[in-house]
Order: structure tokens, then sequence, then C-alpha cells
């Protein structure tokens, strides 16, 4: 569970978010709850349905919940953070679209690996804020590293 800490701004808030969705199930279950609550807002407002306008925020938030207390077992950033929160869902369904939130999960959970290594190190405990959800340049593929024999793999 990540640490209690006011954010003072959405870029330094975007790698908790991030380091809050881990599991790809997370993400897939906010990615169906949003697109849920959206669609069922939309066809309530063409409609003039208010009852389709007030059941939106459920489809989209249930998915999501029930997924931070089964999968991730944290607390959704909702609670404290509702704004930048609903906010940052609508980054990652975009990313996830895109094609590039994985990505961003694997980069934000090695630069928060990196400051915690280096933190033990020197010893410091202050946190500097972290890339925000701005588009990254591509990087140059790593060459595949040599399988040791009996490994089990990286899964998920």
């Amino acid at each position: 569970m990540e640490e209690e800490k006011r954010y003072g701004t959405f870029e330094e808030f975007w790698p908790f978010y991030v380091r809050e969705h881990q599991h790809k199930a997370t993400r897939i279950l906010h990615f169906v709850g949003t697109t849920a609550a959206v669609a069922t807002f939309a066809t309530g407002l063409l409609l003039r349905k208010k009852w389709m306008m007030l059941v939106a925020p459920v489809l989209g938030y249930g998915p999501a919940w029930i997924s931070h207390f089964f999968i991730e077992k944290n607390r959704p950033a909702t609670f404290k953070y509702p704004l930048w929160s609903l906010r940052a869902d609508f980054v990652m369904w975009k990313k996830i679209v895109t094609g590039q939130m994985d990505a961003e999960v694997e980069r934000v959970l090695r630069e928060h690996a990196e400051k915690v290594a280096a933190g033990a190190t020197s010893g410091a405990t202050s946190e500097k804020p972290s890339d925000g959800p701005a588009e990254q340049a591509p990087q140059a593929p790593q060459a595949p590293q040599p399988v040791q024999a009996g490994g089990a793999g990286g899964v998920n």
C-alpha cells in the first residue's frame, strides 16, 4: 500500500495513481466501468432520462472499487483525491485505448524503485515529483536477456 502523502499537483499525483493500479485486471475493470459510465450518462442526457445519469457513477465506480478492494487490496484514490482521481481515470482510459498504459505502469514502477533504492543508499526521505502523464519519447528496444536454466518466467 502506498504512503499517505498530500500531492500539490496532478503531475505529482499521477505516479501515485499508476502505482495504485499495478494489476492489469484492475485497469481493465476501470476501463469497463469508465466506458459504461460515460455511455450511460451520454445516453441519459440524449434521451433525457435522469435515472440513467444518476446510475452512471455507480456503473463507473462499482467495478473500479471492487478491483481496488479485491485485486489491488488498497483504498481507492477517489476517497482522498476525487477530482484528480477522476481526471486520472480518463488519462488511463486514453492510454489503454492507445496501447500506452502497460508501458506507463512499467515506467512509473521502475522510476519509483530507483527512487526508493537511491533514498535507501543516501538516507534521503523526501520525494521529488515524478513525470506526469505527458507522453514519453519512444525508447530504443532493449536486447533480450539470457534465460537461466530453471527460471520461472515473468507472469503478472
